[in-house]
């Protein structure tokens, strides 16, 4: 194993203040109720209570399991904590933990789309405590116990789990544990270890103590290698002194009896105790390269610091988020509550936590994608000593972790709903964090049914070489990277980008046996355009934009994505000089808007800067063409600062005109104007123009003007939170997409893959 470098501190420092101004500015705390159902008529008050909810109410009473149907429950997480062990700050009480609790809840939300309320019970008594949370259980699809102090915690769980049909987590415990493990599963690969052989300290015998090794054990680690550790030393097998059963339980035969004898030649330390607990001389006495994870809270063992002075060969990881390989819970609960709301799991079991541990591994091995990179300030984590557990941030974490504890809990009989379709349930994850995925998915499936050639024309750009990677991963076809090779292959190997998979080519314009037909052509295009064959010749040797796009002209490629490095105008009038528009078509760009669960297509958001009447016709002909490609029947409404008439105005009238001439294309979309945006999107509104011809809201706005089309798109983007994916080009001849200048690699993948399903419809 390499020689991991010396760490540095990567995450942001708090102060108390901002802390207390966070927590009260504005409402006070980090949550609140939002209903789901419109409360707008008399009506909807009736379907929501009374008469309406009796409804449900009989059903349910006939039914319990219908509750999941019919109300919350199914998607219903309670965090409930009495206080008595809170973060690293012990016992304050039930009411001091309300911070943490509402946290933990944003969390469920933020992360996995689990909806989830805290709990406080203001009783030490185990079971006081046992009593009140069984009697509120028909409310919830799920219990997460939160910083309860041991040995009630073992007890409160225990017992919890035995009394209820619906998931009992305590999450200091089994979270601790999961992501512990999955952190370790790497640390033993990198390090070439066997788990069998394997020997492990761990220093805090309290509950997450105790669930790691458990977890750990039951991947394989071997008890009589496992050392468990508390303050009064090693728990060995005749030890009498400060035991209780949950100790016992993994006591082992040994002369041992301090941590720092359990040390000696040990592969693996794992810390749930206090600062300090492990010192210099205790690492120095481990096995060659150690695996350290100290993660006591909010200071661990031993700082990743004080380790790299005596030992380069160490892995470490800590609970901090200012260090590499944080122990973070928020990587595991939220997605494994996920999965088992999913399939209605009457518990979390043992193969389930298994199960979220080996994803997790899993994923910490793949390449990381520029999502993750942008949240932490540039810095892209590659698989290695300094990153053997995936971030929090990473998109990949819903549709990885649930998936497996899904398929887990199916297997193992504890699934009271099992999933069908495991694919059509993973789409469904990546939706509910990336409002993207839905609409983009049937596009994916398409190309994967028929892949696509697509050249990327910027191929020396890390992003660019990302993006093709992953277009080819995705099977989606073949991905041809523009450049010069040497260039390209060495900055994917510092990058860490695999670009030997079949399936990704490399071409230098320069030394391309095409080069000389492409200029021909090039120059059969241009030449009464006052270009001279040199002047064709040296766009095909020098800018890969006109290389790019002459493969896809000439059907070397189906299609191209440029863009990374140079504004949307420069590569569209490059493009334009290669290829023409459809005959018959006007090139327009297409902005997807998508908003609170609606999909709404906007143009023309690239092209025509002040359009008139025949070509705001024609922009609504093409926008209608490409809703259709993309599975939507175009409801097409043509917007103006005025609705039928009023107030007039002569930018309105060239939309009335518009409207006029669509009349006698006899286009078969419905379409209407001219409209305000509100009218045109609110059904209620619409309804006072009896006369409207559009059946409902629309899905298709044709804007007046382009500098109306930006404006609209960057606002709904930056105070409506919207997604908004584009300008797609639509109108041209052959199929390409033009990505915003520094997209992401996410970003550039979608494009290749609309540009590959333009392709092929």
């Amino acid at each position: 194993m390499p020689a991991s470098n010396k760490p540095e501190r990567q995450g942001p420092s708090v102060s108390p203040q901002e802390a207390l101004d966070f927590h009260s500015t504005g409402r006070p705390g980090k949550l609140e109720i939002t209903p789901t159902k419109p409360m707008a008529t008399q009506r909807d008050l009736s379907l929501a209570y009374s008469p309406g909810v009796a409804v449900p109410v009989q059903a349910i009473a006939e039914d319990p399991s219908r509750a999941f149907d019919y109300t919350t429950r199914g998607n219903m997480v309670a965090v409930i904590s009495n206080g008595t062990a809170i973060l690293g700050l012990g016992n304050l009480g039930a009411l001091a933990s309300k911070p943490v609790m509402e946290g933990k809840s944003v969390l469920f939300k933020r992360f996995a789309d689990v909806d989830s309320i805290d709990l406080e019970v203001d009783t030490e008594d185990a079971d006081a405590f046992v009593n009140c949370v069984k009697l509120l259980g028909p409310s919830f699809g799920g219990i997460n116990l939160e910083d309860i102090k041991a040995p009630e915690c073992f007890i409160i769980e225990s017992r919890l789990r035995e009394l209820m049909d619906i998931p009992v987590f305590h999450d200091d415990q089994h979270g601790t544990a999961i992501i512990a493990v999955a952190g370790l599963i790497n640390a033993l690969h990198l390090t070439d270890r066997d788990i069998k052989t394997t020997k492990l300290v761990c220093n805090g015998a309290g509950a997450a103590g105790i669930a790691c090794i458990e977890l750990a054990k039951s991947l394989g680690l071997a008890p009589e290698n496992v050392f468990l550790c508390d303050t009064k030393g090693v728990v060995y097998k005749g030890r009498e002194q400060g035991m209780n059963q949950w100790k016992s339980a993994h006591a082992v035969e040994t002369d041992k009896r301090t941590l720092a004898e359990a040390l000696e030649g040990a592969d693996v330390f794992f810390g749930l105790s206090a600062k300090g607990a492990l010192t210099p001389a205790m690492v120095q006495s481990m096995a060659k390269n150690p695996i350290i994870f100290a993660m006591a809270n909010p200071d661990p063992e031993i700082t990743p610091e004080e380790v790299a002075e005596i030992r380069t060969d160490a892995i470490m990881a800590t609970g901090r988020s200012d260090y590499p390989n944080q122990v973070n819970n928020v990587l595991g609960f939220p997605y494994i509550f996920r999965g088992a709301l999913d399939v209605r799991a009457t518990t979390i079991n043992d193969a389930m936590k298994v199960a979220a541990a080996e994803a997790l591994a899993e994923l910490a091995r793949q390449d990381v994608p520029d999502d993750v990179a942008a949240a932490y300030q540039g810095n892209r984590p590659k698989y290695g000593p300094n990153y053997i557990i995936p971030v929090p941030f990473d998109p990949r974490l819903i549709s990885a972790v649930p998936v497996a504890v899904a398929k887990a809990a199916m297997d193992s009989g504890v699934a009271r709903r099992p999933i069908l379709d495991m694919q059509k349930y993973t789409n469904e994850l990546s939706a509910r964090r990336d409002p993207l995925a839905s609409t983009l998915q049937r596009i994916y499936d398409r190309v994967r049914r028929q892949p696509k050639r697509v050249v990327f024309a910027e191929g020396e750009e890390e992003q660019v070489m990302r993006a093709a990677a992953s277009y080819v991963n995705q099977k989606l076809g073949t991905a041809i990277l523009v450049g010069r090779e040497e260039q390209i292959r060495e900055t994917a190997r510092h990058a860490g980008v695999d670009l030997s998979k079949s399936g990704i080519e490399i071409i230098n314009a320069r030394l391309s046996r095409r080069n000389a037909i492409y200029a021909d052509y090039l120059y059969e295009r241009l030449q009464r355009k006052g270009y001279l064959f040199r002047d064709a010749q040296r766009l095909i040797n020098n800018d890969r934009n006109h290389f790019a796009a002459t493969m896809v002209a000439l059907g070397d490629a189906d299609a191209m994505v440029s863009g990374v490095t140079r504004n949307y105008s420069t590569v569209l009038d490059d493009v334009r000089r290669v290829i023409d528009a459809r005959p018959g078509h006007r090139v327009i760009g297409v902005s997807l808007a998508l908003c609170r669960g609606r999909t709404v297509l906007v143009a023309d958001t690239a092209v025509h800067d002040m359009p008139n009447a025949e070509e705001l016709a024609d922009i609504a002909e093409e926008a209608a063409g490409q809703a259709r490609r993309m599975g939507y029947e175009p409801r097409v409404a043509m917007l103006a600062y005025s609705t039928f008439g009023h107030p007039p105005g002569e930018r309105s009238d060239r939309v009335q005109e518009a409207v006029k001439m669509l009349d006698k294309r006899r286009v078969d979309f419905e379409y209407d104007g001219e409209m305000a945006a509100d009218v045109a999107l609110n059904s209620s509104l619409m309804q006072q123009y009896p006369f409207c011809r559009l059946s409902g809201p629309a899905n298709v706005l044709v804007m007046p003007a382009f500098h109306s089309a930006s404006i609209s798109t960057k606002m709904l983007q930056e105070l409506g939170g919207s997604t908004v994916i584009g300008p797609l080009l639509v109108g041209l001849n052959k199929s390409v997409q033009i990505v915003p200048l520094n997209a992401k690699d996410s970003d550039i993948v979608n494009m290749a893959a609309i540009a590959a399903y333009n392709a092929a419809v």
